[in-house]
Order: structure tokens, then sequence, then C-alpha cells
């Protein structure tokens, strides 16, 4: 099977054809992994895994973000109710 590469605004793109991407499960906005091997050119999908709270956290040392109480003062004009 043959394919074109094309220019695509200021780069290039190749056009992959339907039955290509219906037999691997390729959408549209999928993400590819490319990679290069003895001169060939390699398209991995990447899997992408929503990680749980828990992994999120351990990837900033354990800390959610850097939110801690700010005290504004006392409450003023129409903030008093």
């Amino acid at each position: 099977m043959e394919t074109q590469v094309v220019k695509w605004g200021n780069g290039q793109g190749i056009r992959i054809p339907r039955l290509v991407m219906n037999e691997l499960g390729i959408r549209v906005n999928d993400t590819l992994i490319m990679e290069i091997e003895d001169g060939k050119i390699i398209l991995r999908r990447k899997t992408f895994r929503h990680r749980s709270l828990e992994e999120r956290a351990a990837a900033y040392g354990g800390k959610l973000g850097p939110y801690t109480e700010y005290d504004w003062g006392e409450p003023e004009g129409r903030e008093v109710l």
C-alpha cells in the first residue's frame, strides 16, 4: 500500500487510508508515538490512562498543590451579612 507525504501548513503530513485506520483502531485526533528504527518510521498509538488522585498527588511529592488559606482580614462593606 502506498501513501504520500503532502504539505500541511508549514510542515508535512502523511495520509493514512481509512482501511488502515479501521484495522488498527486509530481515529482522527488520536495521539501516535513516532519512532525511527533501522531507517524505518514506526507509528504506535499512544495508550492513555487516567491517573488516580493518589497518582497525581504522588507526582507532586504527595501534595495536590500549594494551597494554603489566606487571611483577607475582617469582612467589610456588603460582605457583612
